[in-house]
């Protein structure tokens, strides 16, 4: 297990995580290894690491796949949850962000998981209540648990289950990963392109310029723009698509025809160019759009074990959020 510290005069709580860019290659590399670890121990012995914890789950937008496996992990652990949504609440009366996370610490929340439609939320509901804070999504910004369970499921598929227990500089080094959608409204996007090209991979983004504006290139060296969706696949060992979020097109001039026909990825697109690559959704998926429903289901997806993994990886960052058990790598 890893040994980092709280870096000096963070203003963050210990075991916070806010963005993949502030977490080190050994703290990534400390995570999976815990995440296996949990995962190996008697169900008996897990139930007991969070036990008599109290996390809150404060939730601004809708969340299947992240609010429930956050809160199957807690659960899991041993953990007390509690769960504030944006729909029922005093946050529907307008009560602040501060205000809502003053008073979760106030009824005894030790950490609290945030999934907020303003990008830096977390940050801010970390400064403002001192307690760990695990962003769940905020707004275009980022999804750090998304890209590490990411992470561990291409590990597991390329290399093996005991690759995926450690990170290193070169663990992907010569794995293309093409990632194809809506880039431009992406957490999911902004968080893998910045964390596996610190393991060596090359990210590929793909998608018409309404959707994947120049500027991505600043995510970081790794990262290169291909507006050729079969050219990508051409040279990729995994394929990410991302999910048309029609909520966010309004006044992008974007025919959603046309994005099918280009960026769609059909059974014959994937058979022809990239029969051998591994595929990876984030959810929730619009069948018939991104995504042709038999590549979904295909023997090369790894859909539904990202959503296996999400469970395990985020057992791991509740444990060290709180500080619990021998995990004590609690760098923000």
């Amino acid at each position: 297990m890893g040994s980092a510290t709280t870096p000096k005069g963070s203003e963050y709580a210990p075991g916070s995580l806010l963005t993949i860019s502030d977490v080190p290659l050994e703290e990534v590399s400390a995570i999976l290894a815990e995440t296996t670890r949990i995962e190996q121990l008697p169900r008996s012995e897990r139930a007991q690491m969070l036990a008599g914890r109290t996390v809150a789950l404060l939730f601004y937008e809708s969340s299947t796949r992240t609010r429930t496996s956050f809160e199957l992990a807690a659960k899991s652990l041993g953990a007390t949850t509690t769960l504030v949504s944006d729909k029922s609440s005093s946050i529907e009366k307008g009560e602040s962000l501060k205000d809502t996370g003053l008073t979760l610490r106030a009824l005894g929340a030790e950490c609290i998981i945030l999934r907020h439609p303003c990008s830096g939320a977390p940050f801010l509901l970390a400064r403002m209540t001192g307690l760990p804070v695990l962003n769940a999504g905020d707004g275009m910004h980022e999804h750090p648990s998304q890209a590490l369970l990411d992470l561990r499921t291409i590990l597991t598929r390329l290399h093996g289950v005991a690759a995926a227990t450690t990170a290193r500089q070169d663990s992907l080094r010569g794995v293309t990963i093409a990632i194809t959608g809506d880039i431009l409204h992406s957490r999911v996007a902004r968080s893998n392109a910045l964390l596996l090209p610190k393991l060596g991979a090359r990210v590929v983004l793909c998608g018409p310029e309404e959707l994947l504006p120049e500027t991505a290139l600043g995510l970081g060296p790794g990262v290169e723009i291909e507006r050729n969706f079969d050219a990508a696949l051409e040279r990729a060992q995994v394929v990410m698509m991302l999910r048309i979020q029609k909520e966010r097109l309004a006044g992008l001039e974007l025919d959603l025809a046309d994005y099918v026909a280009r960026y769609q990825l059909s059974s014959q697109r994937f058979t022809k160019h990239a029969a051998s690559a591994l595929v990876l959704h984030p959810g929730p998926m619009n069948r018939g759009v991104e995504i042709d429903g038999e590549v979904a289901d295909g023997p090369q997806s790894a859909i539904t074990e990202q959503v296996a993994h999400g469970l395990a990886v985020r057992s791991a960052l509740l444990v060290r959020a709180l500080g619990a058990g021998r995990f004590e790598s609690v760098t923000v």
